[in-house]
């Protein structure tokens, strides 16, 4: 049986160029779809166009609404014509102006139905909702280990790669996250920015905050397991874990026992080394 001759669907300038098949039975590939009748393609093939029909004269991507393109084009172009009126900040998009708005209001419209918690933009409700779920959707395809978010992906990936895009300009030192980069850069400058309401002392982080105030609440979140002693510090816990380990220890003169360098207690009559932490 002889075949029909490649249909061709002829566009318009601003539309997208689209060439299709025309051989019997007809199958439009985006679909999934087999056509009877060569009409009955070209009918589909033209709606299609229709629906993604303005096209991007800088970087072809196709659009079906013309102020889609327009809001498009403003990537680049870099006109902002929204402008906060509280701040004056820009914006390349109304949906964006609307949601910095919400810094200042503080309206929360996105709510969890789990834990009640709000959240001033719907993707900050998504994220939040995965610590409910469990979700975690994006995996490392070098470890396989999971992340609920992109960016924390995106920064576990530079323990594989090495990299370290973020670097100091005072001595050059680099890391992998830009928050790290932020504390080194308080060595050099001094800054504390995190005060304690208690006594108003100061510190470069605020992880040194949180211990700090330790000290005005008592608070000791770190359990001995083997006595129940508390701890304001894991390096005191850390300490103490050792007086529990020093009975096992054997004097340096007794026999049939050795260290080897790494401190690691070795019983030279048996098969099996056994570690012990020593201080």
């Amino acid at each position: 049986m002889q075949q029909d001759h490649a249909d061709i669907v002829s566009l318009e300038d601003d539309e997208c160029e689209i060439i299709y098949p025309g051989e019997k039975p007809h199958f439009y590939s985006i679909y999934g779809k087999s056509f009877g009748d060569k009409s009955s393609l070209i009918s589909r093939e033209r709606q299609n166009v229709v629906e993604k029909r303005y096209k991007c004269p800088d970087c072809g991507k196709c659009f079906k609404k013309r102020s889609a393109l327009l809001t498009h084009e403003r990537t680049h172009t870099g006109e902002k014509p929204y402008t906060c009126s509280e701040c004056g900040n820009s914006f390349s998009n109304k949906s964006s102006l609307t949601r910095h708005k919400r810094k200042h209001t503080g309206e929360k419209p996105f709510g969890c139905v789990i834990c009640g918690k709000t959240f001033s933009q719907s993707s900050s409700l998504i994220r939040h909702e995965r610590n409910h779920t469990g979700l975690k959707p994006y995996k490392c395809s070098d470890c396989g280990k999971s992340f609920k978010q992109s960016s924390s992906l995106l920064v576990h990936g530079r323990t594989h790669t090495g990299e370290t895009p973020y670097s100091c300009s005072i001595c050059g030192k680099s890391f992998s996250q830009s928050s790290n980069l932020v504390k080194h850069e308080r060595i050099h400058t001094g800054e504390k920015p995190y005060r304690c309401s208690d006594c108003g002392n100061t510190f470069s982080n605020k992880s040194s905050l949180t211990r700090h105030k330790r000290n005005h609440t008592g608070l000791k979140p770190y359990k001995c397991i083997h006595c129940g002693k508390r701890f304001k510090q894991s390096s005191g816990l850390l300490k103490h874990e050792r007086v529990h380990v020093r009975p096992n220890l054997p004097k340096p003169s007794e026999p049939g026992r050795r260290f080897n360098q790494n401190s690691t207690l070795v019983p030279a009559h048996s098969g099996d080394a056994v570690e012990v932490l020593v201080p």
